[in-house]
């Protein structure tokens, strides 16, 4: 049983960590540390079970994860080729097929080894990809998995404000789908307290304007509601910032100059929420954010794109980690 203690460590401290602030990213890699040991704790049980359970078992812990991994690859690959020839050749939109070459590439590495030689040098160049991509990989399933949890969190109660965070217009002007589902998504959290006979609150736009636009995309957003039905003495624009933190810090100047006690839901797209709430926990945003459906095709290029955007504002940790994990792979494959 003693093998099952650090799981239940991690798991508690997880807990504590979800009941103090769901908005960090530490909660995600706790949550990552808890499934890690409890499979660990598991697997040193499974040599209870008879002879050919216990085979079958270790058989599927490296079968699958083997066919996992190829399966997620090609995924990524046809998902790549989708993104471009529905969006564009941008380098936002070549995440996705970019991964998948990655992931083959790795896995073409280490079949090598078996057919270049097998020098010390080369050894210990396998082993810190290995280690190193393994350690992005932990980190990435971390930030999926409780992205995935956090979306699923209900946020509970009345609010005073709806934020909902800009996106580039269509022709300098025009609201496009991505953004409009965020809109949607905010003005059915009004309409819903409006219903339980609640006061309406406040839609809050923010995005200010950009080069290429007319106006500022709080404007154009404004008048998305209003089209919609919203009433337009419950909307307010907020129309100077450039960037998802000045989005939410000058929206928090706006709601804390009326009602310096008030509660908030922030709005954007579902793969943009878990970021954008540890964004808001920085800002000092009183309040949790919800997401809004995204095209199936678009969410796994943006889901990396946003592991990107917090694997680097975590450089400096995740870089000394690198180094640490290459200077280990040196010094096994030099001892080898």
């Amino acid at each position: 049983m003693l093998a099952f203690v650090p799981t239940a460590g991690f798991l508690l401290w997880f807990c504590w960590g979800v009941r103090r602030d769901r908005r960090q990213f530490s909660n995600a890699v706790l949550l990552g540390l808890t499934v890690l040991c409890l499979s660990f704790a598991l697997l040193t049980q499974v040599d209870r079970l008879p002879g050919r359970a216990a085979v079958l078992i270790y058989s599927l812990v490296f079968v699958v994860p083997a066919v996992a991994i190829v399966i997620l690859g090609c995924f990524l690959l046809l998902n790549g080729l989708t993104m471009v020839r529905k969006e564009g050749r941008r380098p936002a939109n070549l995440l996705s097929g970019l991964a998948g070459v990655g992931i083959f590439a790795v896995l073409a590495l280490v079949v090598s080894a078996d057919y270049i030689g097998s020098s010390r040098a080369y050894q210990a160049f396998i082993l810190a990809v290995v280690l190193v991509t393994g350690y992005v990989a932990f980190l990435f399933l971390c930030f999926l998995a409780y992205a995935f949890l956090y979306s699923r969190i209900r946020v509970r109660g009345d609010v005073d404000y709806v934020v909902m965070l800009g996106s580039g217009l269509i022709e300098g002007e025009r609201v496009p789908p991505l953004l409009a589902s965020r809109l949607q998504r905010g003005l059915r959290v009004q309409q819903d307290q409006v219903a339980r006979g609640a006061k309406p609150c406040v839609l809050l736009t923010s995005g200010g304007q950009g080069p290429d636009e007319e106006l500022p995309e709080a404007e154009a957003m404004g008048r998305w509601l209003v089209a919609e039905g919203a009433d337009p003495t419950t909307v307010v624009e907020e129309s100077e910032s450039r960037t998802t933190g000045e989005n939410l810090r000058f929206s928090r100047r706006i709601m804390e100059a009326a009602d310096d006690g008030y509660v908030c839901v922030v709005v954007t797209n579902n793969f943009h929420a878990f970021r954008a709430a540890m964004t808001a926990r920085r800002e000092g945003v009183r309040g949790q954010v919800i997401g809004s459906p995204t095209a199936s095709y678009f969410w796994p290029s943006a889901t990396i794109r946003e592991f990107v955007a917090v694997f680097w504002e975590h450089r400096i940790v995740n870089a000394a980690l690198c180094l640490g994990l290459t200077a280990l792979a040196i010094l096994v494959g030099w001892s080898a």
